[in-house]
This record gives structure tokens, C-alpha cells and sequence, in this order.
């Protein structure tokens, strides 16, 4: 059965291979999204997982093995129980971990409030915070996948990378940041778009992407590249440049896959036979000609929409998330262009099961 839950401190229970969380050991001071100045509506637009579906199942559901889990912003936890592996009652070696995007220090900018981020905000790792995720099981990690380098996607990779062990897969310039950053060396690994690697229950394909043009001019916010070696310590937001954007589809054995995409843009002509059965869709894209509907097609109209980065992330993950204006547009935009594809919502910390 499908499910979907939010579960608070201290209440990990394992459920016939469903995953229930713990909530957060603490409050976390937020933060937002470099070069964006939307208006904040809190608490707009969230609903709770309907368990109609009119579109046609592809396979049983609760039976892909898959679980997601929302970390605020464009963080996700993707966890995949390996087919055919007894996992022995409480051996975590029968799931297979994949972040993306990883942030949970969610330091303030102001991003999302009148006039936008400052760009001269320090770069902030909240170690303690970390650990303590760490060290409670909350976050482990086989992959570590980098869509492009704002301060809001990259800045907890290195530790966290030191602090689990995983692979980290980014471009170029993602990787010389992070070994600026202090990340292990021997954990990187560079994609340029294209890649389609196979691990154990699981494959990852690489795929170029786009970032988010924002405002009249449609600009990329901290753009820039910083190929060849790491440059000096970044210190301030401004330092960590996009760098070129990946999106990914992982794809359990199971068959059942998801793809993520770090901004509000694409390239169509990379997705012309992506299928995915869930994609994580930013709101905003009001400068990309018909970004919804283009987006939906190329995808071959997957059976969920789950939103990505639409919080207002200055405010913490131990509270509910709060829209900062995109997600009702991109719930209609989806029901217009795709009435069979299930919009669903998940809040700060929240899983849900396939």
C-alpha cells in the first residue's frame, strides 16, 4: 500500500520494508534561494496525499521498494530496499541511500523577503546539527547527487560526504567548490551529463539541465564556472557559483524511477525517452516558454508531480514548510496539462512509500 507519513522525535519504527522517520533533534534557523525575490505566503497550498489515482498503475503499488523523503528545499532522501536480500530484521545494509541536494543548515538570507538574498551572507555548516542527524541514523548515503552549486544545494555536501562515506557526483566546478569546501578528494566524482552508471538495486542517469532564469531578464543568479582547480575558500553565498546544472533519474531494479531537477528549467531534448514515474518539479518558471506542459510531455506525463523547492527556507525544517507563492500555480499548471498525474505534496521531514 501506498503510504505517506511524518513522524516526530525519536519514533523510528520499520514496517514490512516502510520507512518512518525521526523528526528533527532541534530547531534549525532557515534560509532561502540565491537571486529569487518572491513574496512569502505561509502555509499556502499544502494537502495531504489523496489515495485516488485515476492514472493507470504500472505495477503494485507499495511494492517498488522506494521510498522519498523531503529535507526542505530541493533535499531529498531517496531510499531503495535491494530486491531478493534479507535484510535480517534491522540490517540497514538491505537499503540503499541516495541524497540529493543535501542542506540542512538552512542558515538566513533573506532570500524570499523584499529586496532578496545578500549576496555577502557567510557560508554557514552547522556541524553539531549534522551529526546529530548523522549519528541518529536520520541521514546516511551510498550517493551524494549535486544539481548545480548555490549556496542552498552544496554547502552541507563536504561534511556530510566525510560524515557517511558517499559518493559524490557533480560537475567540474560543483567538485573544485567542494574540495575548496574541504571534501574528500577520492569521494568525488565529475559528470558532465550523459553518464548512465549501475550499482547495486539501483542505476543513476546523469542529465544535462538548466537553471532557473529569474526576474525581467531572465538571469541565472550567481552565475559562473570554476574549472581546472579549487579556487580559494568560499566564503561568502556569492562564492558558490551554479557552476552548470545536472538533473537525475535514479531507477530502482524494481523498474519504479524518479528524477529530480534542481531548478525551474530543462533541455528538452535530454528527456525524449525519460519516463519516469515520479518527478520533482520546482514551482516558478514564468520565463521558460510553456514550462509545465513542455516539461509534462517530454516525460511522457508521469503518474506523480511531487513539488521541489518551494519553501521558504528561512524558516526551519522542524516546522511546517511555508510557500513562498509558486506552489498553487504549479499544482494548476499540472492539472491542466497532465488531468492524470497525482499532485503530491510532501512537508518538512515527511516520506512517503511506493
Amino acid at each position: 500500500m501506498t503510504t505517506t507519513r511524518r513522524t516526530n522525535v525519536n519514533t523510528t519504527t520499520r514496517d514490512g520494508g516502510r520507512w518512518s522517520r525521526r523528526g528533527l533533534l532541534g530547531a534549525v534557523a532557515g534560509a532561502g534561494l540565491a537571486g529569487s525575490t518572491f513574496p512569502t505566503i505561509a502555509g499556502a497550498g499544502r494537502e495531504e496525499p489523496r489515495r485516488a489515482n485515476t492514472q493507470p498503475e504500472r505495477r503494485r503499488p507499495g511494492r517498488a521498494g522506494v521510498t522519498l523523503r523531503w529535507w526542505g528545499n530541493n533535499s531529498w532522501e531517496i531510499r531503495i530496499r535491494v530486491p531478493d536480500q534479507d535484510d535480517g530484521g534491522d540490517d540497514e545494509s538491505a537499503t540503499r541511500t541516495i541524497l540529493i541536494d543535501p542542506w540542512v543548515t538552512r542558515f538566513e538570507t533573506g532570500t524570499y523577503a523584499p529586496g532578496g538574498a545578500n549576496p555577502d551572507t557567510p557560508i554557514t555548516v552547522d556541524k553539531e546539527l549534522i551529526d546529530r542527524y548523522v549519528d541518529s541514523g536520520e541521514l546516511r548515503a551510498d550517493h551524494i547527487l549535486v544539481t548545480h552549486g548555490h549556496y542552498d544545494h552544496l554547502t552541507d555536501v563536504p561534511y556530510l560526504a566525510e560524515r557517511t562515506g558517499a559518493t559524490v557526483i557533480g560537475t567540474e566546478t560543483h567538485v573544485n567548490l567542494m574540495r575548496a569546501l574541504g571534501a574528500p578528494t577520492d569521494q568525488l566524482s565529475v559528470a558532465t551529463g550523459g553518464e548512465y552508471l549501475s550499482f547495486d538495486g539501483y542505476t543513476i542517469r546523469v542529465l544535462r539541465s538548466l537553471h532557473s532564469a529569474t526576474g525581467p531578464r531572465a538571469r541565472v543568479a550567481y552565475p559562473g564556472t570554476r574549472p581546472a582547480a579549487p579556487p580559494e575558500t568560499p566564503a561568502v553565498i556569492k562564492d558558490l557559483v551554479e557552476g552548470g546544472t545536472l538533473a537525475y533519474l535514479v531507477t530502482a531494479d524494481s523498474g519504479f524511477s524518479v528524477i529530480d531537477f534542481g531548478g525551474s528549467n530543462y533541455i528538452e531534448s535530454e528527456l525524449a525517452d525519460v519516463q519516469p514515474d515520479v518527478a520533482l518539479v520546482p514551482p516558478g518558471g514564468a520565463s521558460v516558454h510553456e514550462y509545465v506542459p513542455r516539461l509534462l510531455s517530454a516525460l511522457g506525463k508521469p503518474r506523480y508531480v511531487v513539488p521541489t523547492h518551494w519553501d521558504d527556507f528561512d524558516y526551519p525544517l522542524d516546522e511546517p514548510a511555508k510557500d513562498w507563492g509558486g506552489l498553487d500555480t504549479l499544482r494548476q499548471a499540472v492539472a491542466e496539462a497532465s488531468p492524470r498525474t497525482r499532485f503530491l505534496v510532501l512537508d518538512h521531514l515527511q516520506s512517503h512509500v511506493w
